[in-house]
């Protein structure tokens, strides 16, 4: 497994790190004791009993910020479809390696932390150090990540890599998320007299009627487009022939980088007047670096020799452990790149091309020389 990013792969995915419920503990006592055997300096940081994340260190630098992996070892459910493979034996048929979290994301978990330990090898004194942040709970809201920013006093970071699935071309902006649950009071009453009572499913009704085709920026982000806002639940009534005193419904917003939150909450407020609650369910920024950045020059350099033309930055709507680590890197540049694809994220049979995790790492290894060597 030393050194064999696909072995290390196929390793993380026999671990069942589901979430929910949140089962990462024993896959994080593994590469815990696999980086500290490695010579790494390992932290552990837990948000919750039994829910913990992984900050690793090179042993050696010269003082100067450090090169940045950032990425998550949970997975979502395996769905109600059945798989046509063993969902956590990890097999490999042709070029596939099939799984949960196959490209969603412990791939590329795999590849960072093997290209980190080579080039610890090669290189024992390496210039600027290699930190490594695993973490946990990321696919319900970053929790792992955004504890780790709270409590490691990081400071700042030369680069933040995250190998989340982009097919190893370069992402540099994603949007963040505001997850809100919308309330709406009224009076029951008998459905044959409606005018007795108020109801509260009228009014979630017209609230979503409003939402279609609103705007929350004056013009669209240039990487981002607009921030869009999906209602994904809907609840409301108790029994067929009584007005209902209470509905309830839920909206994931996607927000581009710039609009702040607290904007988008006053606008819905002004919008749908003083009954309406608003619930906060979890809030994450967006980023967006500069595709010009210097920073992130080694990177497309990189890519351009192997691929033989300069591979334009692009966008995601989802978001990634950037969301937290950004800030908590001081607004370091980041660039998302990993071997898994995007369109098999949560997917049945679920797979990672075995050349993306060999090139993923390579291209690492790459990296850490170029920014962290002699």
């Amino acid at each position: 497994m030393h050194g064999d990013s696909v072995a290390l792969t196929q390793k993380l995915i026999q671990f069942k790190s589901l979430n929910p419920p949140g089962d990462e503990a024993e896959l994080v006592e593994f590469l815990g004791n696999f980086l500290r055997d490695a010579g790494m300096v390992v932290e552990i940081y837990e948000f919750a009993p039994n829910r913990p994340s992984i900050v690793a260190k090179t042993p050696s630098a010269d003082g100067t910020y450090p090169l940045v992996f950032g990425g998550h070892i949970d997975v979502v459910p395996l769905g109600d479809a059945d798989w046509s493979v063993a969902p956590f034996d990890a097999e490999i048929v042709g070029d596939k390696l099939f799984g949960r979290g196959a490209s969603d994301m412990k791939s590329g978990i795999a590849a960072a932390v093997t290209a980190t330990l080579n080039q610890m090898r090669k290189t024992p004194n390496l210039k600027r150090g290699v930190t490594l942040v695993i973490a946990a709970g990321e696919e319900t809201g970053c929790e792992g990540s955004l504890h780790i920013g709270r409590e490691a006093g990081l400071e700042g970071a030369e680069l933040l890599i995250v190998p989340e699935p982009s097919s190893n071309l370069p992402v540099v902006a994603h949007k963040g998320s505001l997850r809100l649950v919308v309330t709406a009071r009224g009076k029951t009453c008998h459905s044959s007299m409606p005018w007795v009572g108020d109801n509260a499913i009228d009014k979630v009704s017209r609230w979503i009627t409003d939402l279609d085709g609103l705007k929350f920026e004056p013009e669209a982000h240039p990487f981002l487009g607009w921030t869009t806002a999906s209602v994904t639940t809907i609840s409301g009534g108790l029994n067929i022939n009584s007005v209902p005193d209470e509905a309830h419904f839920t909206v994931d917003m996607r927000v581009v980088p710039g609009t702040r939150h607290s904007d988008i909450i006053e606008t819905l407020q002004t919008l749908w007047g003083e009954g309406v609650e608003i619930e906060v369910v979890t809030e994450l920024e967006g980023f967006h670096t500069d595709p010009d950045c210097p920073a992130i020059a080694p990177v497309l350099d990189l890519l351009e020799q192997r691929l033989g033309y300069r591979p334009k930055p692009t966008s995601q709507p989802y978001f990634t452990d950037a969301s937290a680590l950004v800030p908590a890197f001081d607004n370091v540049p980041t660039v998302v790149i990993g071997p898994g694809e995007a369109e098999q994220c949560h997917q049945t049979d679920e797979y990672c091309s075995v050349q993306a995790i060999r090139d993923s790492t390579e291209l690492y290894e790459h990296i850490i020389e170029g920014l962290c060597g002699q």
